[in-house]
């Protein structure tokens, strides 16, 4: 009983913390989802001639090409972010954000490496859950009201998203034999599965919110270290591309995990 009754507490926690950000919580949610393409944008203008060189240099295609490729970027993910903002047009800023995102993981290799790869597809489950909430528009963005069929795209949308999103956690397995290193990865894991099959889906997308925040702040301090010093980038580019991660998860906490879940298939029971 002691252990239902802790649960029970944190679904209560988790259920006041929606009644009281239902207003705000979807626009916190996408602002966090489209931080690391608003930053990456922003990156290719203040850094128009070292990405232009890079793009070049790697494949050789000319500076009109690699200027080109600069430019795409920049335009379609600042004008992709403004859309979304303005919620304008979501769907094709969407679309165009899953573009520029398959064209930079082959123009920067990301196809090769298996870490970076997840955190781009955990990325592209963010704009799938970003397309699901505007299919559901007019009709409840919060879990437990259905507002479409049985079989309706967006559910599937949202089953999707929410597997791509994990994708984010299992970059952050620490194979490491000490306890404490043991412990976090049971924990974490637990909670990957919770939202990646629906169950408990508010709590655990809340718990992964709180756990990643803490991680990002720790870890990815960019702000700690000199602008000049390559790493600075690197870190902030880790930053915000992990707090697009975190509006994914808050999009699961507004929208509920859908239709293709055990939250769902529980009213049935």
């Amino acid at each position: 009983m002691g252990q239902n009754d802790l649960m029970s507490n944190a679904e209560d926690v988790a259920d006041q913390f929606l009644r009281v950000t239902k207003q705000y919580l979807p626009h916190v949610a996408r602002l966090c989802l489209i931080s690391t393409f608003l930053e990456d944008g922003i990156r290719m203008w203040f850094q128009w001639n070292e990405q232009r060189d890079y793009i070049e240099a790697t494949w050789s295609c000319g500076y009109f090409l690699a200027a080109c490729f600069v430019l795409l970027n920049l335009l379609g993910q600042l004008g992709g972010c403004v859309l979304i903002l303005s919620r304008n047009f979501v769907q094709y800023a969407c679309f165009a954000l899953f573009g520029i995102l398959s064209l930079q993981t082959i123009a920067y290799s990301i196809l090769w490496d298996l870490k970076f790869l997840m955190r781009n597809l955990a990325l592209g489950g963010g704009l799938l859950l970003l397309l699901a909430e505007l299919r559901g528009e007019g009709k409840s963005m919060f879990a437990g009201v259905p507002s479409m069929g049985e079989h309706s795209p967006k559910q599937y949308m949202q089953l999707g998203g929410r597997v791509l999103l994990v994708l984010m956690f299992m970059t952050l397995l620490h194979f490491d034999p000490s306890f404490i290193s043991i412990l976090q990865n049971l924990v974490s894991t637990a909670l990957i599965v919770l939202v990646a099959i629906g169950f408990k889906t508010k709590l655990a997308a809340l718990t992964l919110v709180l756990w990643l925040f803490a991680i990002n702040v720790y870890f990815n301090a960019f702000w700690m270290v000199p602008a000049y010093k390559p790493m600075h980038d690197f870190l902030k580019y880790d930053f915000f591309q992990t707090m697009s991660v975190i509006g994914g998860l808050l999009l699961i906490v507004a929208l509920g995990p859908g239709g293709v879940s055990m939250d769902e298939k529980k009213k049935l029971w």
